[in-house]
């Protein structure tokens, strides 16, 4: 996927590079994706090199100079930087500048991509005490590290402040750099969790998959320690005009459970009836824990208080819906709300359906994972199923669902990736006695 479709950007964003091994070549490959015009500044040091990646050029010494650019219209990617010194950089905007730029960016709703870092060109590196220089309104931060740098010593000749990037993540001079060590310097609160803006979603680009040696599992293993901090790890090697350029991302991808219903057809609870020894909505529950989505939220509402002791003991968050008589809509609503900006994605599962194996929902992960999709909808045999998964593109539009036609409401106005698979027994959900005896009768638990 591009850059533009894992980080999910468009006309109203405020991204900043930081970090090294590929930011800037990162920053104006985004602004090539983006809908121009769009704008692209500098708060750090910027080599005048690399000002041709622009459609233009434009320096500003004062708030004089800002006003004069926005007389008339902007037309492809305008770069807007400091003036020279007589090393061959283009200095930071001064702040004064930069907040200039972005009040007039939000009136012609134009996009913002900032450099906001400086390295030498080398793959890795170790903020400097003044860096980065991270503008307060930036809405999302990606850190840039170069994986050509793992394996290769921690010296001068792959790591900008060698000495720093030894303390922060615990490796030592001249020996090979190894994951741990770059997952520990970008986990540091000095590196690469340093200055970024309260409440600001933040990104890291694992640059230069194309000259890492590593297993790419084991990379990917190592790097989803990351989300413990980060919204959102990508992988992948970005090139100025690739179309390729993330192989894959990881982020949190939460569950919702709705379980708010009161089961008219089936006379009593069915979320509560049990199977196996356990409750339906247990069941439903340690699979998608078994999955790894996190949060898993589960929406309650006609018998809350059952359904809390029903799944007491695992790590699940309850949600209770007190207009769940409003019909589906209301829970996914719920649901939304709880996981806000926590997750990239939600899968959305229904309590009455504890078959559907482990394995549908870590295909589903996969394929987000991996592609720029919105919705993953499962089916067996051409029959539509579930659980389905959203992306977080599409929240805003589940957040004001009405009545109880529930996310198929989406369905006909994005992309669907299909999911195709076998298993016919995961399809029966539990509707009625009739449903829940051919469960007893026959049920697997895969």
């Amino acid at each position: 996927m591009r850059l533009l479709e894992a980080l999910r950007a468009g006309s109203q964003s405020r991204i900043a590079f930081v970090g090294a091994g590929g930011k800037t070549t990162a920053m104006f490959s985004l602004a090539r994706q983006l809908t121009a015009p769009v704008i692209c500044l500098n708060t750090a040091h910027l080599a005048v090199e690399q000002a041709k990646l622009a459609d233009r050029h434009l320096i500003v010494q004062g708030i004089s100079d800002v006003e004069s650019i926005f007389r008339s219209p902007l037309v492809g990617v305008t770069l807007i930087t400091g003036p020279g010194d007589n090393r061959g950089r283009l200095l930071g905007l001064e702040p004064a500048n930069a907040e200039k730029i972005k009040s007039y960016a939000d009136e012609y709703h134009l996009p913002i991509l900032v450099e906001a870092d400086g390295s030498r060109l080398l793959p890795l590196k170790a903020p400097a005490a003044h860096e980065p220089p991270i503008p307060a309104w930036v809405e999302q931060v990606v850190v840039v590290a170069g994986l050509s740098a793992l394996g290769k010593p921690l010296t001068a000749q792959w790591v900008y402040q060698t000495e720093v990037f030894a303390q922060l993540s615990k490796g030592q001079p001249e020996q090979p750099i190894l994951t741990r060590h770059l997952v520990a310097a970008l986990l540091h609160p000095q590196g690469g969790l340093k200055n970024i803006p309260a409440g600001a979603r933040r990104a890291v680009l694992a640059n230069q998959l194309d000259a890492c040696s590593l297993p790419e599992d084991d990379l990917y293993q190592d790097l989803t320690e990351l989300t413990h901090e980060f919204d959102l790890v990508m992988a992948g090697s970005v090139q100025s005009t690739a179309m390729e350029q993330v192989k894959w991302r990881c982020e949190p991808v939460g569950g919702v459970i709705l379980a708010a219903g009161e089961s008219i057809r089936m006379g009593t609870v069915k979320q509560l009836l049990p199977w196996r020894g356990k409750p339906l909505v247990r069941h439903v529950a340690e699979k998608a824990l078994a999955a790894g989505l996190n949060p898993v939220v589960i929406v309650t509402g006609a018998a809350a208080e059952d359904i809390k002791k029903a799944v007491e003991g695992l790590p699940v968050e309850l949600v209770n819906n007190r207009d769940w008589k409003g019909g589906q809509a209301s829970s996914i609503r719920a649901g939304v709300q709880a996981l806000k900006d926590r997750c990239g994605a939600a899968v959305f599962m229904l309590s009455d359906m504890p078959q559907v194996p482990v394995s549908w929902i870590e295909a589903e992960l996969g394929i987000h994972r991996r592609e720029p999709i919105e919705i993953v909808v499962p089916r067996v045999k051409g029959q539509r199923t579930n659980p389905v998964l959203f992306d977080r593109s599409t929240f805003g539009e589940l957040a004001v669902l009405v009545g109880d036609t529930g996310g198929r409401a989406l369905f006909d106005h994005h992309p669907l990736r299909w999911l195709d698979l076998e298993d016919t027994q995961a399809l029966v959900d539990v509707d009625t006695p009739a449903d829940y005896q051919q469960l007893v009768d026959g049920g697997n638990n895969g």
